[in-house]
């Protein structure tokens, strides 16, 4: 019999954790203070256990798309096929609807996860594909002439100017209907992790383009890379490509062997800048939604 429960205490996340790793090695997981961090009224952490242990755990939180929740149901390779996804989902989705959500949706990386969507009436609407690069010893990209690049640890007032003067500008310039919304507090604290791991291009005292790393503690050698955008009138001048040169030679330095990065599909220009900087594809993950309530079997 399973049961499931709320994350309540530091040995839940850190349990909640364990589940998301054996799930899903590829992407880096929060560290339990990132999850504290992110907790606000309406979302919803679970942990499915057997006899005690944890078997799969559960999401659900507000997505990023206005009016939609993320639901992300989850369960240990070993413990599949044995209704705890279905279990969990329910429980997700219930949540959900009490918070007056209509809609929903999260991504599946396998075709077995896709077709479990599948069955409670969720349809593919995108797909992003991961591209990933071997770290070796990677040069420092020349100075640029006409910008500076800094990182946010030598100046961390620019990264909350960076919300207002580059996410909010460039955001909707993402292959993803509708445009994502970003809040200035989930940007402080979730889009960032490690300050001397994220760099900006300045002109003068303008943000014109961010660029930079999500450290990953769990595997200190691997690292995300974090949300790349460059200001309109300054793309085509090299700015996105000295920002990842300037991150990779910095992975290079703290011990980095291997670096990876989501590209929606749609994003040519973007995977055609990592394809020249030497990264290869990996997984391909799908974009599912679905109307609420789920329609469960009884």
């Amino acid at each position: 019999m399973v049961d499931i429960r709320p994350v309540l205490t530091d040995a839940d996340y850190e349990a909640w954790r364990e589940v998301r790793i054996a799930a899903m090695p590829y992407e880096r997981c929060p560290s339990v203070a990132e999850l504290r961090g992110m907790d606000r009224p309406g979302r919803l952490l679970t942990l499915a256990e057997i006899d005690g242990k944890a078997v799969g755990h559960g999401l659900a939180d507000r997505s990023t798309e206005p009016g939609r929740a993320v639901l992300a149901a989850r369960v240990r390779p070993e413990a599949r096929r044995q209704g705890i996804g279905t279990a969990v989902l329910r429980e997700l989705a219930e949540h959900a609807v009490a918070q007056g959500y209509e809609r929903t949706g999260c991504s599946v990386d396998d075709e077995g996860s896709l077709a479990f969507a599948e069955r409670f009436g969720y349809t593919e609407i995108a797909r992003q594909v991961e591209q990933i690069r071997a770290i070796d010893a990677e040069p420092q990209p020349p100075a640029p002439t006409t910008y500076r690049i800094v990182s946010v640890a030598e100046r961390p007032e620019v990264w909350a100017r960076a919300y207002d003067e580059l996410a909010l500008p460039t955001l909707p310039d993402m292959d993803i209907q509708p445009p994502m919304q970003v809040t200035a507090e989930e940007w402080a604290t979730e889009w960032i992790n490690d300050p001397a791991a994220m760099f900006v291009a300045l002109d003068g005292d303008e943000v014109i383009g961010v660029a930079g790393l999500m450290l990953d503690t769990d595997q200190p050698a691997r690292a995300e890379v974090a949300y790349t955008a460059v200001r309109r009138d300054w793309r085509g001048k090299g700015v996105a490509s000295t920002l990842k040169r300037t991150s990779m030679a910095w992975a290079a330095e703290h011990g980095i062997t291997e670096i990876y990065t989501w590209t929606q599909e749609g994003n040519g220009n973007m995977r055609q800048l990592n394809e020249h900087l030497g990264f290869r594809y990996g997984l391909v993950s799908v974009s599912v939604r679905a109307r609420l309530p789920l329609q469960f079997a009884e």
